[in-house]
């Protein structure tokens, strides 16, 4: 590996570090405003921008892009679209189990330990978040491979679907963060094995 690539790994892991960090330390704290700030209008769109921000709908306009791109014999976008359902999968995966095994509770919910351990209930699988894992990663292999297209839909898309999920009360702040940590990670790994090292 070469020491600029090995550089930008390092910076990359301490802005991360920081930022969950943060995250953690004013958990409490937008959890509070969020909830002393609702607004009915707001609440109906936000729970809209979740309802239509999970994995299914990604997956489903990840096999739309993957059916135009082979329909036209376009073998990168091809690749690309088909390494982006790869990714969002991976990245299901490995927030379902970790949500599972920390067994964090919701915002929303009322429990003595915020962190329980191995719990099947949903209302203790706060940590990470899974429509966020999901659009980062998914967005995360776009953004690798073609970052003009890809990085204003990673910089939106999983922020607003983050905020519809604290607005919400289903997620603290540092389970956003780190979910979008996790679903960049997952599209990196997918990018470089897929994609990058494809030739494609």
């Amino acid at each position: 590996m070469k020491r600029s690539s090995i550089l930008l790994w390092v910076i990359g892991a301490i802005i991360a570090a920081i930022a969950i960090g943060v995250a953690f330390y004013f958990d409490e704290s937008v959890r509070d405003f969020l909830a002393q700030h609702q607004n009915r209008a707001v609440k109906i769109f936000m729970l809209n921008v979740s309802r239509f921000g999970d994995w299914p709908e990604h997956f489903g306009l990840g096999i739309v892009l993957l059916a135009i791109a082979w329909w036209r014999g376009q073998k990168r976008w091809t690749r690309i679209f088909l390494s982006m359902l790869i990714a969002l999968a991976l990245a299901g995966l490995v927030g379902r189990a970790i949500k599972i095994s920390t067994g964090r509770a919701r915002p929303s919910v009322k429990a003595e330990e915020l962190w329980s351990g191995p719990r099947l209930s949903s209302k203790f699988h706060a940590f990470p978040s899974g429509h966020v894992l999901a659009s980062s990663a998914f967005f995360a292999v776009l953004t690798f491979a073609r970052w003009r297209i890809g990085l204003p839909c990673l910089a939106a898309i999983p922020a607003l679907i983050g905020f519809s999920r604290m607005y919400a009360g289903a997620h603290y702040l540092s389970d956003v963060v780190c979910a979008a940590v996790i679903g960049l990670l997952s599209g990196f790994v997918v990018w470089r094995i897929a994609v990058q090292k494809s030739g494609g």
